[in-house]
């Protein structure tokens, strides 16, 4: 039976067991340059244990940053600081990954231990932009995008794995959850456009389907692409579960591997968390829509984390606040299981 200490395949990369560090934001970086604190945070998850080390949501493009603080792929400069640290996170057995983002209208803030309102222009804040001249609550208009600034989005995407490839990353997730530029174009609360790009789920998906045809076409066949989706605005009259379905048909189609399951975002909304409170949409759409789900959300122990892949919700149990709690989660999960997990010697006394 498949658990969570089974290997995983995606393409040619064989991850070592089925837990993957979630990318989580660090505001911890200068001119979009990686640092010694993305070093040790990565390299500690990947020497604790974790299969997957993807890093946080990376910007395509400079106003695609959430912060001024976020980690970026737009220019060469940044390939080998990050380079750096793909080559610590490889050399713990681990795969190295890069969630490659952008923030569209939710841009251009604060750090969260900052306040995390809006950066103003004084302060080295930039004008966002977004598919439609909607605000996201308590922030300023976006600038709508025009077709031209779409391609120019595409490319940027590109260019974006193209220096990912050059840092020696063996997996590529692009974002598009969270209320950041791709699910914008997805849901209907923040999409109000009336040309090609917006209206009907065709339209809306468009940019996504675009952005993975383009990566797609970029990134090395044998190498796996994710999608990172919301799989509902938990809203009435935003995107829906029904639709995450059929966009993760037709992004499988076009080459993703993997569709990692997360929710809500793009306005305030009521959410009932709790624990494995997203794990139901990873196993509806792993299901209905044929294709391996990351599930993410409130997993906290390893028993927890065992169900679910056990069961069948997800292929990859993608672990966010407790890998910030405990690096070595993977390890003390095999402990906890009887099973014989990875450790480096030089922890190989704790277990």
């Amino acid at each position: 039976m498949t658990d969570l200490f089974s290997p995983l395949p995606l393409r040619s990369v064989a991850l070592r067991n089925r837990v993957a560090l979630s990318p989580m934001c660090q505001y911890s970086a200068i001119d979009g340059l990686a640092n010694d604190w993305h070093l040790v945070h990565l390299g500690a998850r990947a020497a604790g244990g974790a299969a997957l080390v993807l890093a946080e949501a990376t910007a395509v493009e400079a106003r695609g940053r959430i912060s001024a603080a976020d980690l970026g792929l737009w220019d060469d400069a940044q390939i080998e600081p990050l380079a750096r640290i793909v080559r610590f996170v490889e050399s713990q057995g681990a795969v190295a990954g890069v969630q490659l983002a952008h923030a569209g209208r939710k841009a251009s803030v604060h750090a969260p231990w900052d306040g995390g309102g809006p950066l103003a222009a004084r302060d080295g804040g930039w004008a966002t932009v977004a598919p439609s001249a909607v605000p996201f609550e308590g922030l300023p208009p976006p600038a709508a995008l025009d077709e031209r600034g779409i391609a120019g989005v595409v490319q940027a995407f590109v260019a974006a794995a193209r220096r990912a490839r050059a840092a020696g990353f063996r997996v590529v997730e692009l974002h598009a959850a969270h209320g950041y530029l791709l699910h914008e174009f997805l849901s209907p609360l923040s999409n109000h456009r009336t040309d090609r790009y917006g209206g009907s789920f065709e339209n809306r998906t468009r940019l996504v389907r675009e952005v993975v045809t383009a990566v797609r076409a970029e990134w090395p066949e044998a190498l796996p692409l994710l999608l990172r989706i919301s799989a509902t605005d938990w809203t009435d009259g935003g995107w829906t579960l029904d639709e995450s379905v059929e966009l993760s048909r037709a992004v499988a189609l076009l080459g993703v591997d993997l569709v990692d399951v997360s929710s809500g975002g793009t306005v305030p909304a009521r959410i009932p968390v709790g624990p494995g409170y997203q794990t139901a949409f990873a196993e509806r759409i792993r299901r209905e829509a044929g294709i391996a789900t990351g599930a993410v959300g409130v997993i906290v122990s390893p028993e927890q984390a065992d169900h679910v892949v056990r069961s069948g919700q997800a292929d990859l149990v993608m672990i966010a606040r407790e890998m910030l709690r405990d690096p070595n989660f993977p390890l003390r999960a095999a402990k906890a299981l009887g099973r014989e997990g990875p450790s480096p010697r030089q922890y190989a006394r704790a277990w």
